[in-house]
């Protein structure tokens, strides 16, 4: 029945997925972008983006004023983006794809820093909401179903048991040199913190959307989930 949606060219199929750290939504996302045929975005790579870029103009947190002034000018002679790929992405920064770069613990906190900072929110949500309406797909971030795409297709929050996320981002890290469980979870404490009390666009559930708790499920009975619901919305919309 989600043919129904896909069909829609007036419309495109936007699927938003929001939610903390390692509550599974790029694994869910991925997989449901697979199964559906159309592009996966992941908005939080573009913060990520940012983050690297100040990091590598040295730029330290607590970002003050005149940092945060600096972070917004970087956008300016680095421009970020988010390309649709086949059904993956990539991330360009100045038209280079960065991959591994952004993916580092230190990038991660700096990328939730830079995410309460207006000026960089209002640029990316701009560039969000147009790469949505052209491509349509499976859009994953923290504030996708609230602000970005409050009128997506479908808009989920997928969550998961503070240490059911540590552990999981604590096996995705590996290696003898990545942080330690404990250290993983003082992490991911103080991401949550910045990312549910920030007052621009703040990590919420909003009205509306399907809650889906991902602790102790598998990722294949999460994406079955989601495609039950795709159903249900192609069913009420006939």
């Amino acid at each position: 029945m989600t043919e129904h949606l896909r069909g829609d060219r007036a419309r495109p199929l936007i699927v938003a997925i929001d939610g903390p750290a390692a509550a599974g939504k790029s694994t869910i996302a991925a997989m449901l972008a697979r199964r559906l045929g159309v592009p996966y975005l992941d908005t939080g790579a573009m913060y990520r983006a940012v983050g690297w870029l100040a990091i590598e103009a040295g730029i330290r947190q607590p970002i003050d004023p005149a940092a945060a002034d600096r972070v917004v000018a970087l956008l300016d002679t680095h421009p970020v983006s988010l390309e649709p790929s086949g059904h993956a992405m990539r991330v360009l920064v100045d038209g280079r794809e960065v991959g591994e770069e952004i993916r580092t613990p230190e990038v991660a906190m700096m990328a939730s820093a830079v995410s309460a900072l207006p000026a960089v929110r209002r640029r990316l949500v701009a560039a969000q909401r147009e790469l949505g309406l052209r491509s349509g797909g499976v859009m994953e971030g923290r504030d996708i179903t609230s602000v970005v795409f409050p009128d997506a297709t479908l808009r989920v929050f997928l969550t998961a048991a503070a240490d059911e996320r540590a552990r999981r981002r604590h096996l995705d890290l590996g290696g003898p040199a990545s942080p330690s469980l404990e250290e993983v979870r003082r992490q991911q404490a103080q991401r949550d913190r910045q990312d549910t009390t920030r007052a621009d666009s703040p990590l919420q559930v909003a009205e509306g959307v399907i809650v889906v708790d991902t602790t102790g499920q598998l990722p294949e009975a999460v994406v079955q989930r989601l495609l039950d619901e795709l159903d249900r919305v192609a069913a009420a919309g006939a």
